[in-house]
């Protein structure tokens, strides 16, 4: 993993830098740091494959990248209007000597789901790795602001989706495969102003306890790593300057964590380090206690 002594991420206030959702990782200031300086492998994921949404960038992009130093083909999942970002993940994937497959599409869609497995089962040959990381949230006023387009579409985008691509990809999964969701500490200390995608979090860690129990039968392991703030295109692209200006500084660590701070969670609950971890959450939170 990282063995370089690292400074701590950038602290609040963040400038204004308005975007349209989903948001771009290279027009934000400061960039988020994905460990392209300082993640080390050591060949804990040697000759597999893994399928990560949200590749593009943030979280996704900090893992694709992790994954691909210790050893590991990546199939990246992104919107069209993201290939930009993937396209520098891509090239990150390669420099550490692996595949790097890209899918674009709305992953809302129960056949792209299948069509997002396939592809890496056909590339890759196996699948070993499943990532759910691509989310969407809007920060609004209350209940009333929340159209029920934009419900339906944060629930399709996290959960519906990890819903599809979970029954897709179980059926090529091995003993010693790892499925790792991606929920929030928003699951557990729920905001207002956060309501839709607060409860797709909380969907997610049950759904996934349930799935757990299920999928080690066939000893794949179903996980869940639960976030605190980090700094990613979803913040900038979602939420009023207002709010992101001093995005953090409520943490005991005053300030959003990065996403090469999350890739080694990532990388262990992918790996046979933790073959004896199913069911759970690991919040990385930057010290807000989850339950």
């Amino acid at each position: 993993m990282s063995e370089d002594p690292k400074e701590q991420g950038p602290k609040p206030p963040f400038e204004e830098q308005p975007q349209e959702p989903p948001g771009l990782e290279s027009e934000m200031k400061p960039r988020p740091d994905y460990g392209a300086d300082t993640y080390r492998g050591h060949g804990r994921l040697e000759g597999r494959a893994a399928v990560v949404t949200g590749g593009d960038s943030g979280i996704g992009r900090a893992v694709a990248v992790a994954f691909a130093r210790e050893g590991a083909d990546v199939l990246i999942a992104y919107l069209e209007e993201e290939e930009p970002d993937a396209l520098e993940t891509a090239r990150e994937v390669e420099a550490a000597g692996r595949r790097c497959v890209r899918v674009a599409g709305d992953i809302r869609e129960e056949a792209h789901c299948r069509r997002v497995v396939g592809r890496a089962v056909e590339e890759f040959g196996r699948l070993d790795v499943l990532v759910n990381n691509a989310a969407f949230q809007m920060v609004r006023g209350g209940i009333q602001e929340i159209s029920t387009d934009e419900f339906d579409r944060t629930f399709r985008t996290n959960v519906y989706a990890t819903f599809f691509l979970c029954k897709a990809a179980l059926p090529h999964m091995k003993e010693g495969g790892s499925i790792i969701n991606t929920a929030s500490i928003q699951a557990y200390q729920p905001s207002a102003e956060l309501l839709a995608y607060a409860a797709t979090k909380g969907a997610i860690v049950t759904f996934s306890k349930a799935l757990a129990s299920e999928a080690m039968k066939s000893g794949v392991r179903v996980n869940v790593v639960a976030p605190g703030p980090v700094w990613t295109p979803l913040i900038t692209a979602t939420m009023p300057h207002e709010k992101y200006e001093e995005f953090g500084k409520d943490t005991p660590a005053e300030r959003p964590g990065q996403p090469a701070e999350l890739a080694p969670v990532f990388v262990f609950l992918a790996s046979q380090e933790s073959s004896y971890v199913c069911g759970e959450v690991i919040g990385v939170t930057g010290g807000k206690p989850l339950p």
